[in-house]
């Protein structure tokens, strides 16, 4: 068969909407998908069985070495809110203050808080049907409802952009608005605490410590970068704020999150490094400011990030990235 016939079969045979949602993009491979979907469907299936076993008669998953090595090799979509919210606190929260959410709802309006996440909500995720209003239920209620609690549990931060798009995936895995919240709450408050309130400091941080992860470990884009003049903020600020939503595949993205919950911040560091250290050749490429942001574009895409098992496997990704 011919590369274009098997592509053709191949689009023939795999949903033009993913699992979750989301209308697969004009340019996607179907190819190369479905062979790496082949594969990873067995390793989904192998783990079920463990997971299953593991999560058989115990009651809240909390967090332990096994419980690790296993986050690490996968979380079945399945068990994936049970995880989450074991592992992130975000059950024990939730099961300490009953009603609580619902109360948050119930409260005293707050006009700026709730035009300020009216605004965005037509922005989030226009390419997943199920958050479009022609959708029956549309999950933008859903959505709006978590964000807006959430403003008004923590009016330091209230509302920022890159919440919705947290909060979407959020409600796409626990298909529940309360254990939406409650996750929201574990990211924004515990995980990655001043990512989002008005100055930022954590984001900041953040990503100036990569920037001096990447001059310690990859010396040779840290001058580069330098030469250019390039801040670590124009290239991936979104890589933090977005935890990687809309930059790399879902699935891929999930995985991502299935260590976020887990351990920490410190999967952030260690993805972008990984992305970079594997493109440093790429990037060593760009001979101007112009070409080192577009470079940056082409780290997010192709085999090498839709291939998520292999991805989360490669040694970097776990190594530790500070001393």
């Amino acid at each position: 068969m011919e590369p274009s016939e098997r592509a053709q079969a191949a689009r023939d045979r795999v949903p033009r909407i993913d699992p979750y949602g989301f209308e697969r993009p004009e340019d996607f491979d179907y190819a190369a998908y479905e062979e790496f979907f082949s594969t990873y469907l067995v390793i989904l299936t192998r783990r079920a069985i463990k997971w299953s076993k593991l999560l058989k008669g115990s009651g809240r998953v909390q967090k332990s070495m096994t419980v690790k090595r296993y986050i690490r090799k996968g979380v079945p979509l399945e068990h994936r809110a049970r995880v989450w919210m074991g592992v992130s606190g975000a059950q024990a929260q939730m099961d300490r203050n009953p009603g609580y959410y619902h109360r948050l709802l119930q409260g005293q309006r707050n006009d700026s808080l709730e035009e300020a996440i009216r605004t965005d909500m037509n922005r989030t995720f226009p390419d997943n049907v199920k958050f479009r209003k022609s959708a029956d239920p549309c999950l933008q209620k859903t959505l709006y409802n978590v964000l807006l609690a959430y403003g008004h549990h923590n009016q330091g931060v209230g509302y920022c952009q890159g919440m919705n798009f947290i909060a979407g995936y959020l409600i796409l895995i626990t298909k529940n608005e309360e254990e939406s919240f409650w996750l929201l709450d574990a990211l924004i408050g515990r995980i990655l605490p001043d990512y989002y309130s008005p100055a930022m400091l954590g984001l900041k941080t953040d990503q100036e410590v990569l920037g001096e992860l990447v001059r310690t470990k990859l010396p040779a884009v840290a001058a580069l970068m330098d030469g250019h003049g390039v801040l670590w903020t124009l290239l991936v600020s979104r890589w933090f704020i977005c935890l990687f939503v809309d930059i790399l595949p879902v699935e891929t993205v999930l995985r991502i999150w299935d260590c976020l919950f887990n351990e920490g911040s410190k999967i952030i560091f260690r993805v972008a490094l990984t992305l970079i250290k594997q493109h440093q050749a790429l990037i060593l490429e760009a001979t101007s400011f112009a070409d080192v942001c577009e470079k940056f574009k082409e780290l997010t895409r192709g085999r090498f990030v839709t291939e998520c098992h292999t991805f989360m496997q490669r040694p970097h990704v776990y190594r530790a990235c500070m001393n």
